[in-house]
């Protein structure tokens, strides 16, 4: 009964919940640092090993599996940001470190402080190698907790982006270190800022600011950043002690962006800035993962390292406790996996995910406008009583529908399946006057994906079934959303049944 006008149908009362949405994841120049007292030492050495005590019972579990990246040209130019020349595994250099010299590279302080909780077990990532994510690769993400990025200069290209943002999306930690603009160590085009920056905006899983942050283009010369006050917050206040601040030797900051994704935190700041802008070292949240960045790498910076390279001892550097801030911020990001996000694949149960799925139980688990879900007979159900029913009104009206799901980390496969039955009395064959779009939401309400679009154009005779992968979200809260939205005159139904999401 295409021209059936929707008002005379019976209607249900409607839904009083509101829709839930997700609740739910350098330079050629160089970045010197200035020179410090190696007598800071003694205090890292002393928290490493309040850190260690603290950690025993964890310490006969399975370590914590962090990967140091090397292969985005990060020894080019005066960088040697590898903790140690043993690649992939440092443990070949030496297989027990107890300072910072028994690894070779410029970041070997802060792999070794690692190494000596007993704790962690360290690898890198070769030159030459590439980031992967769900491969039978010893070196694939899904092996470990924290993914560390230590200013790269290559870019990441489009499959090794969707690596890294499904890896944090499923549960990983991912350490983010910059540098300031023109930092073109390689002088390929893209220095680290720029890199980071490409990855947040162009990576094929979430291209809408996922984490809440953008890398600023400047190069600041010298600051001494401060820390927030905060007696709980992890990073600040770890096992390997208490971060006052960071420094600045030629580097960046971030603008936050609360709005896009409201864990983002600044917990060091630029002199003079707070709140959004001038954040040095900030954390954030992304799927079931963790991210923390840093706007130098002169913090990380331990003086030593291969010959041939002009290295300065940031890591000990007076003005700051980067040791603290590297260290506290590596224990938070690995907390992410061990917590049960499972950046290294995590569990997942196979079976079907939308309740109510048929909607014969009427107005129960779905979020829908009122009368949407009915059993009224003037469109008939595919199966059973009830259907779905967006549309069919004649008028200017929209009618939603929507249901949020967990899709578990350790899925591989999400498979949406949802039957549709499109009639109209619209006669045109070129204009879509009314349609039905189908979306994918975060917690924030930001569209992630648009499935489809249906409109009068695809009427049917009888059910058509549709199909979408959300294999993408893995590890994610998502709202699935229909719109149905009609023009001015000339009623378009939109009927929906049968619905799954079946996870494997």
């Amino acid at each position: 009964m295409p021209g059936l006008m929707r008002s005379t149908r019976r209607r249900f009362a409607a839904l009083t919940a509101c829709g839930a949405l997700v609740a739910a994841a350098a330079g050629a120049l160089g970045s010197p640092a200035v020179a410090a007292p190696t007598g800071a030492d003694t205090d890292i050495a002393t928290a490493t090993a309040t850190a260690t005590a603290q950690s025993a019972d964890a310490a006969a579990a399975t370590p914590t599996r962090v990967l140091f990246d090397n292969s985005k040209a990060e020894t080019a130019g005066n960088a040697d940001w590898i903790i140690g020349t043993g690649q992939p595994d440092p443990l070949t250099q030496d297989a027990t470190p107890t300072v910072e010299t028994d690894w070779t590279g410029a970041i070997s302080a802060w792999g070794v402080a690692l190494q000596k909780t007993g704790r962690y077990s360290l690898k890198t990532l070769p030159s030459g190698g590439t980031i992967t994510y769900g491969t039978t690769a010893a070196t694939d993400l899904q092996n470990f907790d924290t993914f560390v990025l230590p200013e790269p200069n290559i870019r990441l290209s489009a499959s090794e982006k969707t690596a890294v943002m499904k890896f944090v999306q499923n549960g990983g930690g991912l350490f983010l270190v910059s540098d300031h603009t023109v930092a073109d160590r390689n002088n390929d085009g893209w220095d680290a800022l720029a890199i980071i920056n490409d990855l947040m905006t162009n990576n094929g899983v979430d291209n809408t600011d996922p984490f809440g942050f953008s890398v600023d283009v400047l190069n600041i010369q010298t600051d001494n950043p401060r820390a927030i006050s905060s007696s709980t917050d992890p990073v600040l206040n770890g096992a390997f002690g208490k971060v006052t601040g960071s420094i600045i030797r030629s580097g960046t900051t971030a603008t936050l962006k609360p709005a896009d994704n409201p864990s983002v935190k600044g917990l060091v700041y630029r002199t003079g800035y707070s709140g959004n802008t001038g954040a040095f070292f900030a954390t954030s949240t992304f799927g079931s993962g963790r991210v923390a960045f840093w706007g130098d790498s002169s913090p990380i910076d331990d003086g030593t390292g291969q010959s041939g390279n002009t290295l300065y001892d940031g890591w000990n550097d007076p003005a700051g406790t980067n040791a603290a801030l590297a260290l506290n911020a590596t224990d938070w990001l690995s907390e992410a996996s061990t917590d049960g996000g499972g950046g290294g694949g995590g569990t997942c149960t196979a079976g079907q995910l939308l309740g109510n799925p048929g909607f014969e139980s009427g107005d129960t688990v779905w979020t829908a406008s009122s009368g949407v879900i009915t059993d009224d007979t003037a469109r008939p159900a595919r199966t059973g009583s009830y259907k779905a029913w967006l549309g069919g009104y004649g008028s200017a009206h929209t009618d939603t529908l929507s249901q949020t799901v967990t899709v578990p980390a350790g899925c591989t496969t999400a498979a949406l399946s949802f039957y549709t039955r499109i009639d109209t009395a619209e006669t045109t064959t070129t204009t879509a006057y009314d349609k039905l779009k189908v979306e994918v939401l975060n917690s924030s309400g930001t569209v992630l994906s648009t499935l489809a679009t249906y409109s009068n154009l695809n009427k049917s005779s009888g059910y058509v079934q549709r199909g979408f992968s959300l294999a993408a979200y893995a590890g994610q809260t998502v709202t699935l959303r229909f719109t149905g939205t009609e023009g001015s005159q000339l009623q378009t139904s939109f009927v929906i049944d049968d619905t799954s999401l079946t996870v494997g």
